[in-house]
């Protein structure tokens, strides 16, 4: 199991137990239900990885699925930017925040509204917030469709059944979006 602090050891990384996702990122086991953070901090190389990545998905380069997230500080109305990964289900479209209670989550909750750009196109969507009852199969379809990047946020393995999403809906913040 990895360290709390969602870091491999050196022991691993060493032996050679771990799995690439992107360039930069290395994998973690996934973390125990009692040990869930409102909010996983990136370490050091993930902030630096979403920096650099999220300047190439601004540029169009990249997974079609991935998009930069543009969204406005709820106190400093400074603009911030991070790479997302964009669900389609059903024919809607749903961000997953992964991490839990992150910053952007935060401000796309206090903006009502955020905007997604890849290369020259840019779309405004409006927001509506899940409850945790609608979570579950939105979950499983987020975790299935991208688990070599966000497997290790999760305590449910990808694969599992909808319903065993349900303990854990409350830790993942989720928002439909909504065309403008």
């Amino acid at each position: 199991m990895a360290p709390a602090s969602g870091r491999l050891s050196r022991e691993r990384l060493a032996l050679g137990q771990h799995n690439l996702l992107h360039p930069l990122e290395i994998a973690v086991d996934p973390i125990r239900m009692d040990s869930l953070p409102a909010f996983r901090e990136p370490s050091a190389i993930e902030r630096l990885f979403n920096r650099t990545f999220g300047f190439l998905i601004g540029l169009g380069i990249g997974p079609a699925h991935i998009h930069l997230l543009e969204v406005r500080g709820r106190k400093s109305g400074k603009l911030y930017r991070t790479p997302v990964d964009v669900l389609e289900l059903n024919g809607k479209r749903y961000l997953v925040a992964p991490r839990g209670q992150t910053q952007w989550v935060r401000n796309a909750a206090a903006a009502g509204n955020v905007v997604l750009k890849r290369g020259s196109t840019l779309q405004k969507f409006g927001l509506r917030a899940i409850a945790d009852a609608e979570k579950p199969p939105i979950l499983k379809a987020y975790l299935d469709s991208f688990k070599s990047e966000v497997q290790r946020y999760f305590t449910v393995t990808a694969g599992s059944p909808a319903e065993a999403f349900a303990e854990v809906a409350s830790y993942y913040p989720a928002f439909e979006l909504l065309t403008k």
